[in-house]
């Protein structure tokens, strides 16, 4: 039997994964310059914690968990993390954090289990990158989160793009809005396809997230969450839009983002492309003020986003942005015989100690065979070492970039290259 990888599940190899390193990199230094540091939660978590925090109505606590009970007694139901944000705040609650700062910025890049019909940059397992601004109510902690958003899909090369914000308000604005809506969807429940027929009375404000063509076309005429926000939230939603138009980040204010978890509260907002045909959503957020609380901890303001790891590089590549580096060999030893290949092994471990990439033959090829090989791997060097080369303590030393050649002794090697 030949084993394959399970459905929505697959390997990450060759060219793909320097592109993954390029993307992990660009958002390492991206993070730095916004001040945010990493955090790593586990894969692992107790069930209750994502059926209280994200809500049992959502699909990824409803349909998509993978759930088991583990082998304690008595069993305790556990699923795999579905989503981080969850996580995050567990993390913030359990180790005291908001005793120890005011402000806590992190950002993680994990992997997420979700049992759903695998779609473009989106699979069973997928891969997260997010940032979770915690400790501060104000505006400028929503804007300063999209700010991250937006100048990383520009630092990939991704402009085809749209920025959607909206606010959902607190739980009492949601609520009145959410009777306007059960109102509505009634009176055209006909025209909804099924399964926003089901969701009408457990999670109605989904339905102006489905991507149903019926569907969108019912919602056209839906009633506005705008027109439900109190002053205090309308003030909120309002100094985001200033601040955005300040940063020169462009957006659109859309009435029917609501996203898909139920822990929003106020800002929601959400990158969004033309590049992947119906599934456009390359990543969002928002604020999250009543999370915290609402899984143990104390009542705790927190803002932030999430992008799909394999949909940035999948749009990236389409736009020409992410490319695959070169590779980073710096030397290559060409040894032919037994005797060579112990010097040029000690060689090589001297020059990786210098911290620079080296390659040799593995397979006691001839000396073409390595040089054709050097020559694909784009080595700046190439150090050759035969029986001629051992008589006289000296290797031949090609510079691959400029064709000089000369003869160093090899214990002169490193000072003569600079390595």
């Amino acid at each position: 039997m030949i084993y394959k990888t399970l459905k929505g599940f697959s390997d990450i190899y060759g060219d793909d994964i320097s592109l993954w390193h390029s993307l992990e990199s660009i958002i390492s230094n991206l993070m730095n310059l916004y001040g945010f540091s990493e955090i790593r939660t586990p894969i692992l978590e107790r069930t209750e914690l994502f059926i209280r925090g994200v809500g049992d109505a959502s699909d990824a606590v409803g349909k998509e968990m993978y759930t088991f009970n583990d082998k304690s007694t008595p069993p305790e139901s556990i699923s795999i993390r579905p989503e981080l944000t969850a996580p995050v705040a567990r993390a913030f609650i359990q180790h005291d954090i908001g005793k120890q700062q005011l402000i806590t910025k992190w950002y993680y890049v994990g992997a997420s289990f979700r049992y759903e019909q695998p779609q473009k940059g989106r699979t069973r397992q997928y891969h997260t990158f997010g940032v979770e601004l915690i400790g501060s109510h104000s505006a400028i902690a929503d804007a300063e989160v999209i700010s991250i958003g937006y100048d990383l899909l520009k630092l990939l090369g991704i402009n085809n793009f749209k920025l959607r914000i909206n606010s959902l308000g607190y739980k009492e604005e949601r609520i009145r809005y959410r009777e306007a809506l059960v109102d509505y969807f009634n009176s055209i429940k006909s025209q909804l396809s099924e399964d926003s027929k089901n969701r009408i009375e457990s999670n109605p404000l989904r339905i102006l997230d489905s991507k149903n063509e019926y569907d969108a076309i019912a919602c056209v005429d839906a009633p506005s969450i705008l027109d439900f926000l109190n002053e205090e939230s309308l003030e909120h939603f309002n100094r985001l839009k200033n601040l955005l138009d300040e940063n020169e980040v462009e957006y659109i204010v859309d009435k029917r983002l609501v996203r898909g978890l139920d822990y929003y509260t106020r800002t929601v907002f959400e990158f969004q492309t033309k590049s992947l045909g119906s599934q456009d959503a390359l990543g969002g957020g928002g604020r999250y003020d009543n999370l915290i609380a609402e899984i143990g901890g104390n009542q705790t303001p927190a803002t932030g986003f999430g992008f799909g790891m394999e949909r940035l590089i999948l749009v990236s590549k389409l736009e020409n942005g992410l490319n695959v580096k070169g590779n980073n060999c710096f030397v290559y030893i060409v040894s032919l015989g037994e005797k060579a290949q112990l010097i040029s092994s000690r060689l090589a471990h001297k020059i990786r100690l210098s911290n620079k990439s080296v390659e040799m033959d593995l397979m006691n090829r001839s000396m073409k065979a390595q040089l054709r090989e050097a020559s694909k791997l784009n080595c700046k060097y190439v150090i050759i070492i035969g029986e001629d080369e051992i008589e006289t303590s000296l290797a031949l030393v090609k510079n691959m970039e400029t064709w000089e050649q000369k003869n160093i002794a090899f214990d002169e090697i490193l000072n003569e290259l600079n390595f």
